[in-house]
């Protein structure tokens, strides 16, 4: 999906015209309307004053990902992240040696939910 169908669909679902964007980002209708059909390129503080608007990520807008929020929004718990941060603090070794033992773990898990 493209950048311009981005930000039609953005502004569509927040129920906006076209010049009610416009006029939310300060800018000339004729100038809106370029950006959302693609006529011209969205500039970078635009692009930025667009994703603030809608609340969504540059990463979203750009069409890289498909969550509104971005790349960078972690599903993590808080348990979770401690983990992912204890592991990078260790040794290639010891890392060797937690994944192994993981490995055993959940081979272990499997097999009680087989029987």
């Amino acid at each position: 999906m493209g950048t311009y169908k981005r930000i039609r669909d953005l502004r569509e679902d927040a129920d906006l015209t076209q010049k009610q964007a416009a006029e939310r980002l300060y800018m000339h209708l004729t100038q809106y309307r370029r950006y959302e059909s693609g006529e011209s390129e969205i500039p970078m503080n635009i692009a930025v004053n667009i994703a603030d608007m809608y609340n969504v990520s540059l990463d979203y807008i750009a069409g890289i990902c498909e969550n509104k929020r971005g790349l960078t929004e972690s599903t993590l718990d808080a348990e979770e992240t401690k983990l992912i941060k204890g592991f990078r603090q260790l040794s290639a070794s010891d890392r060797g040696r937690i994944l192994e033992r993981l490995e055993m773990l959940t081979e272990k898990d499997k097999n009680k939910k087989v029987q």
